[in-house]
């Protein structure tokens, strides 16, 4: 278990690697997701064809899993958009109620009781990620050029709450679909399904939301090794790694762990600032920062704790009702 555990670290820290990624590729996000989804695709199919593993199944189950794709790329979308309305760090603290999603979609999907101390589990991780955010990127000043307004912060914030959601129940339906199909197999389809859906939606993206650049596709200079590195390290890789997890650990636990994206993004970027490589400013880690940090660790690692307590719990009603 706890090898599962050391591995899905390594998982949140590549995708906090992709945001790294995405300041070196020199598209716009939606274009960037588009290849990265199309190019993650390509690179599954070509693995289950070297591997002569199938890859075909009825359609019925395949549109199935096209729909969770497309939840995926919904989730990436109304994540940028997010992120384009409000500031990062109010767009991170709606995306901190991740867990707390979770923590009320598992049990109403899978039938099963609401665990009041995921519950408060998912709001401590809220209280972490938004002291984190705060402070590595602090208050905008309000008269400064480019600042969002309190509207913009307020429509911000509730297109990240709705991004959280999705993804905690495209994480809950993988947990339940996993069971089924091979975690390669999976994803698969549900990286063409979130592909195909951000095809579908360019036309209007690029009606509404290019402000007249119209679509950005073109990959040049060193784009292509970036991209290469986002679809199969940080999307084949991790993405099909985080559905197999899920046959040993909750969704709330993977969707729990990921909460610590945005800190080990942020010690990635510092990094990189320290290697001096271009397009890296200066990350300010204030006391705010590894108070929030410590906040985030400690919900995940006091998880474990509180299940194991839950679990003997219920083997001793379970004792007890066997005795009378």
């Amino acid at each position: 278990m706890l090898k599962d555990y050391l591995r899905l670290h390594f998982i949140v820290l590549l995708w906090g690697f992709t945001a790294i990624l995405g300041k070196l590729i020199s598209v716009p996000p939606v274009e960037l997701v588009f290849w990265r989804t199309l190019l993650a695709a390509a690179g599954l199919l070509g693995l289950l064809a070297l591997r002569r593993q199938p890859w075909r199944m009825p359609a019925g189950e395949a549109l199935r899993l096209l729909g969770v794709g497309a939840l995926v790329a919904a989730h990436w979308i109304t994540f940028f958009l997010a992120a384009r309305l409000s500031s990062v760090s109010v767009c991170l603290a709606g995306m901190a109620t991740l867990a707390l999603w979770t923590s009320l979609l598992e049990p109403l999907l899978l039938w099963r009781r609401v665990r009041f101390y995921e519950v408060g589990l998912g709001l401590l991780t809220m209280v972490g990620l938004y002291i984190v955010a705060q402070a590595v990127y602090g208050h905008p000043a309000p008269a400064a050029k480019g600042a969002v307004s309190e509207q913009g912060q307020l429509l911000g914030l509730g297109v990240a709450v709705i991004s959280a959601g999705l993804s905690a129940l495209f994480s809950v339906l993988n947990s339940t679909l996993v069971k089924r199909y091979t975690p390669m197999r999976l994803t698969l389809y549900e990286m063409a399904g979130a592909c195909l859906s951000i095809a579908l939606f360019m036309p209007l993206y690029s009606r509404y939301f290019t402000e007249g650049r119209g679509l950005q596709l073109v990959l040049g200079g060193y784009d292509w090794l970036w991209m290469f590195l986002l679809a199969g390290a940080c999307t084949v890789y991790a993405f099909s790694s985080s559905v197999e997890l899920m046959k040993r650990i909750s969704a709330f636990v993977v969707n729990l762990t990921i909460n610590l994206e945005p800190v080990y993004g942020i010690l990635l970027a510092v990094g990189m600032y320290t290697l001096r490589v271009p397009g890296f400013g200066q990350e300010r880690l204030s006391t705010g920062f590894y108070i929030g940090t410590l906040v985030i660790l400690l919900s995940v690692l006091i998880h474990p704790v509180l299940d194991q307590w839950n679990k003997r719990r219920q083997r001793k009603a379970e004792a007890a009702e066997a005795v009378v």
